[in-house]
């Protein structure tokens, strides 16, 4: 019975030292109030990749909404804007099937964007011309467009946590505090 109280008052002892260490760790955002709003135009196209531009605009904008610290606003009245442009996107054969010899199977797609966060209260560009890239597998059998168009939905689910994730780790209060001193 000693055995299990000295563990249970070890596990305890360790329970509170972990917890003093987190004490000055904090949940607020780095993204002052003020600048939590996001606008998020369509992303131009350049790839051969059809509606790529609009598949990751659409799930930039969710992710957006699935974390929670920036709300959407119209284009005029936000205060972040985020801009950008999917520059390719291609697909290679990474496998086919044996037996025929001609099928396409396994399919790697990669695709590369440049993407600009804009301060629209400061009227200055933050970030300029980030470069972002994903891939992913997918496999096709007789319908690689089909196949294909699946795989870009993952893909802009990854660019857009990559750029969420950015634009919350920017530092907005920093440049604010520079621009609001007086001289």
């Amino acid at each position: 019975m000693s055995v299990m109280r000295n563990i249970t008052g070890l596990a305890a002892a360790l329970a509170v030292l972990l917890l003093a260490g987190c004490i000055h760790y904090t949940w607020r955002s780095q993204v002052p109030a003020d600048m939590r709003t996001v606008s998020v135009p369509t992303f131009l196209n350049e790839s051969d990749v059809t509606e790529l531009g609009s598949v990751v605009t659409r799930q930039v904008l969710r992710e957006f909404q699935r974390e929670g610290t920036l709300r959407i606003a119209p284009h005029g009245s936000a205060a972040i804007e985020v801009q950008g442009v999917v520059k390719s996107g291609s697909s290679k054969l990474v496998a086919y099937e044996r037996k025929t010899g001609t099928r396409n199977r396994e399919h790697v797609l990669k695709v590369h964007a440049v993407v600009s966060f804009i301060d629209k209260k400061a009227g200055k560009v933050v970030v300029n011309d980030r470069k972002y890239s994903a891939s992913t597998s997918f496999v096709a059998y007789d319908d690689i467009l089909t196949a294909e168009r699946d795989a870009s939905g993952r893909i802009a689910e990854d660019l857009a946590r990559q750029i969420v994730d950015d634009v919350l780790a920017q530092k907005w209060s920093e440049d604010k505090k520079e621009s609001g001193k007086e001289h």
